[in-house]
């Protein structure tokens, strides 16, 4: 009895070991040296390890960032990273998806840093056409700057879901039926910065900034685009547009099923922490209309 036990555990522990170097080998797509370019920083960002790590540092002189090289619209958006560790309050990473100009469309993770011990806060926004004010804030169910963490964005014609860790976290939907804009027309680049922001980011801008851990440091791989890349003024994907999209862009087509949305339901009880939908304060002339859609 107990040989056969320890047999199915050996067994379970193999598909798992299985399981997660298949996930990794997934993830690990591309070298960041032909996906982004440094935008700013004098020398704080860094790409390293033959391309395989990017590292974003400030400190009290100067952040640092990237860009993609191409621009998206539509697609499956996955980037491991590791926050700054330690005592990171008055901080903020940024990681988003972003067009250009006052009616510019953003699908928005921001880490905002926090003193050792307690939890970051994760802030997500959609802009569309220029206008934001569509935050959710969570805090997370781990540390995430003991390790690397997958941060995902799925950005289809009718739904923007963030994932962590495959968890879905959030779904903005497209209700442009109900006069609710929704990203669609315009292409994005990724940008990512890691910058100081004490004036509001670590508790309403209470605690500032302690420069004396300087350099604060965080951390990029595995980098994987499933995505429509957008180059003069053409989609590499326009099969899409006439609903043959191929099998492995699931995500053109994809939306939470119940058991996902369950997921994401357990995660916004337990760690959902600032729902804009919910603050009658800040819309006293009533809360934006996709709030009231079912």
């Amino acid at each position: 009895m107990s040989a056969a036990t320890s047999s199915t555990r050996a067994t379970m522990a193999l598909c798992l070991l299985l399981l997660a170097c298949s996930f990794m080998a997934g993830a690990s797509a591309g070298n960041l040296y032909q996906d982004f370019q440094v935008t700013w920083g004098d020398g704080r960002a860094k790409i390293l390890e033959n391309g395989q790590l990017l590292t974003l540092s400030l400190d009290k002189a100067s952040g640092s960032g990237f860009q993609s090289k191409n621009e998206y619209l539509f697609g499956k958006i996955d980037m491991q990273l590791k926050l700054v560790p330690g005592n990171s309050a008055g901080t903020v990473t940024a990681y988003y998806l972003s067009s250009q100009g006052p009616t510019h469309d953003e699908i928005d993770f921001e880490f905002l840093g926090n003193l050792s011990g307690d939890p970051y806060t994760l802030h997500t926004n959609v802009f569309a056409q220029g206008k934001g004010n569509r935050e959710m804030q969570f805090h997370l169910w781990f540390d995430p700057t003991k390790d690397f963490h997958t941060y995902s964005i799925l950005w289809n014609p009718k739904h923007i879901i963030f994932m962590v860790d495959g968890m879905p976290i959030r779904d903005f939907k497209n209700m442009e039926s109900k006069g609710v804009a929704f990203p669609k027309d315009q292409p994005m680049r990724i940008y990512s910065s890691l910058w100081n922001a004490d004036d509001w980011a670590t508790q309403g801008g209470r605690i500032k900034t302690d420069w004396t851990n300087a350099p604060f440091t965080a951390s990029y791989r595995n980098f994987n685009a499933d995505a429509c890349i957008w180059s003069a003024g053409v989609s590499n994907c326009p099969s899409k547009k006439t609903g043959t999209a191929s099998a492995s862009s699931d995500w053109w087509n994809q939306e939470l099923d119940s058991t996902s949305q369950e997921r994401m339901r357990w995660v916004q009880r337990n760690y959902m922490i600032y729902n804009y939908c919910t603050d009658l304060k800040r819309f006293p002339q009533g809360l934006p209309p996709e709030c009231s859609i079912a």
